[in-house]
């Protein structure tokens, strides 16, 4: 499976054909479960973690490429 990271920090990894994790902040991941829960979820394995599972089949994709920038953008701040 693909995997995107930004100096070695981790942005994204692809978990199957239909679904990859991106690691954002909390604050943010509770703010996408709220307003996008049909693209975005929390499996058990990632609550204590700062990532968030979406859904790239049937999830929204301008939702999508907003939790990118903002992961991308997380991993770049902390240079």
């Amino acid at each position: 499976m693909s995997e995107w990271r930004y100096h070695g920090r981790l942005i994204a990894r692809q978990l199957d054909d239909a679904h990859l994790v991106v690691r954002i902040d909390f604050d943010f991941r509770r703010s996408l479960m709220q307003s996008d829960p049909d693209t975005f979820s929390i499996p058990n394995r990632y609550a204590k973690h700062m990532m968030v599972v979406a859904d790239f089949v049937q999830g929204n994709e301008d939702a999508i490429e907003d939790v990118l920038d903002n992961a991308w953008q997380l991993q770049r701040s902390a240079d």
